[in-house]
């Protein structure tokens, strides 16, 4: 089983807490990456970030200084977001640790597919963004992500949000078993799904599959925090839905 999510914009480099144990698999076509995006303008980074000054002169200068081979930080710790606080992978224990890096993957715009200890820089640059040295990101890693996340391992479980998991379900074939999980409340009879609550979930979910070892995808029926319970109406074997109690 393969678990895909999505990065975080905000992101740090800490080189004490826990040591990276892998190089991403595409360091080559980041460093492509970076190269294209050297050689931009602060505005052009500017309207491709779609952010404000501040963030946009911080990730500038951190482009024009980046070295893709020193001072590499775990990637599970250098995302700080939502998703990533409630994963807390920090305080994994070593059989926690060596499941995500076995079984979860990020996909990221810049790196492309990255394992969670992989050793990787802070940078900006999503998936959606419209412009790349091929036109736009999608078209830039093509079916590279799909490849390397089902590579000996055709189970996926996607937590990513649409913006990064189109890069795998574009390419599935009959062969993949592609199950998605959606964390919402109801509403008027309908289930809905709120980004905050929705990431938060997410990152739960990863620490309680890692907690639980889990590795097949009745197991994962079993998921019941933060007030989550696996409602047997509203899914498919496509589909898991998770409602808040």
């Amino acid at each position: 089983m393969k678990i895909i999510i999505s990065p975080a914009k905000k992101m740090n480099r800490d080189t004490d807490t826990l040591a990276h144990r892998t190089t991403p698999v595409f360091l080559k076509e980041a460093e492509e990456l970076m190269e294209w995006m050297r050689g931009l303008s602060l505005p052009e980074a500017k309207a491709l970030w779609k952010c404000n000054d501040r963030i946009a002169e911080q990730n500038y200068r951190r482009f024009q200084e980046m070295d893709l081979r020193r001072n590499l930080t775990p990637a599970v710790i250098s995302y700080e977001g939502i998703q990533y606080q409630y994963m807390a992978p920090a305080v994994f224990g070593g059989s926690e640790t060596d499941y995500i890096q076995n079984h979860l993957r990020i996909l990221s715009g810049f790196y492309g597919v990255v394992k969670p200890f992989d050793g990787i820089v802070p940078y900006r640059l999503e998936m959606q963004a419209k412009a790349s040295p091929a036109g736009d990101l999608y078209r830039f890693w093509g079916d590279k992500l799909y490849r390397e996340v089902t590579d000996g391992d055709h189970f996926i479980l996607n937590l990513a949000s649409k913006e990064y998991s189109k890069c795998v379900e574009r390419y599935l074939t009959p062969e993949d078993t592609y199950l998605t999980c959606v964390f919402g409340e109801l509403t008027d009879g309908k289930v809905k799904q709120k980004g905050t609550l929705a990431k938060m979930a997410r990152g739960e979910m990863v620490r309680w599959l890692a907690e639980n070892q889990v590795e097949d995808a009745e197991k994962i029926k079993g998921f019941d925090r933060l007030g989550y319970h696996f409602d047997e109406e509203r899914s498919t074997d496509r589909e898991f839905v998770f409602l808040e109690e």
